[in-house]
């Protein structure tokens, strides 16, 4: 003890002490805790990007898996053909016709271009009736079901058919079918969304986009109507109008008003034309009676 009091006495006032030496031991230790910090979160942190690798792999493969329009390009006569469709067509046709016989009226034989079909639709036949203007490609605007049917989706995808959903609310189905009517090939829509079981005489209500489609690429529209319910062996009257085109609407800035205003001009040319047709019907009947 007095040792101790005689060097602190002896010390100078003022003389820095020299500072403790670290514990050896000690500084390993937090050495090794910091190193294994660093190391955990490398890992962590590879993991990490391996995870968002894998998840960008499986998006890549949905996106490839994802339904994609088929386009066909067209021939030396600016023709577009598809193989696929025209074997369905030689398969069909004769089965068709025997099961419920029909008689087309019209424009029936439809030139090369782009044309947007529009008619009323009664049952799963009706698709027949717009192939048998042209032995071109036609691409059905179908339910979205379709496409993911796995028997059915092959054939969809290979005739080039388009999904669409029901109410409407589809933006790829409208890129899509721009891309056809814009690539010079021919596109079918019934407007009714679905097949009308309700009446023989009114329409079902339309939806709208066919009107839509044929103005923003300026394409004529094909109208057609089915005259009568086809039935089991009984004859069926199809009239194909002369196309025409909403040119009274081009070139101008559209709202939603436009559009619907136009889609009630195509119910209403659709009715005129079955009605002009049972018109003549009725005075040829007249006339043989005489």
């Amino acid at each position: 003890m007095s040792d101790t009091l005689d060097t602190e006495k002896n010390t100078p006032a003022g003389t820095p002490q020299a500072p403790a030496q670290p514990n050896a031991e000690g500084a390993t230790t937090d050495g090794n805790a910091a190193a294994n910090a660093v190391a955990a979160e490398s890992k962590s942190a590879a993991k990490a990007a391996k995870a968002v690798k894998k998840e960008e792999k499986k998006a890549q493969k949905r996106k490839n898996k994802e339904y994609k329009i088929k386009l066909f390009p067209a021939n030396k006569k600016g023709k577009h053909y598809c193989h696929l469709m025209n074997l369905l067509r030689v398969m069909f046709f004769p089965l068709h016709w025997l099961l419920f016989p029909f008689k087309m009226y019209g424009f029936k034989k439809v030139p090369a271009g782009a044309y947007v079909y529009v008619g009323n639709h009664y049952c799963q036949w009706d698709a027949f009736y717009p192939a048998h203007t042209t032995w071109e490609v036609l691409h059905y605007m179908a339910k979205q079901s379709l496409l993911e049917n796995a028997l059915l989706k092959p054939f969809a995808h290979g005739c080039g058919v388009i999904g669409a959903m029901r109410d409407g609310a589809d933006v790829r189905t409208v890129v899509d079918s721009m891309k056809v009517l814009k690539n010079g090939e021919k596109l079918v829509i019934f407007p009714e969304g679905t097949r009308n079981k309700k009446s023989d005489e009114e329409f079902l209500p339309f939806h709208g986009g066919a009107a839509l489609l044929a103005i923003k690429t300026k394409t004529p529209v094909l109208p057609f109507v089915i005259c009568n319910r086809p039935r089991l062996f009984r004859m069926t009257h199809v009239v194909f109008g002369e196309p025409f085109e909403f040119s009274e609407y081009y070139g101008r800035k559209l709202t939603q008003a436009d559009y619907d205003e136009a889609d009630r001009k195509l119910v209403e040319h659709l009715y005129a034309l079955r009605d002009k047709h049972r018109a003549e019907m009725a005075e040829k009947k007249n006339k043989k009676r005489k």
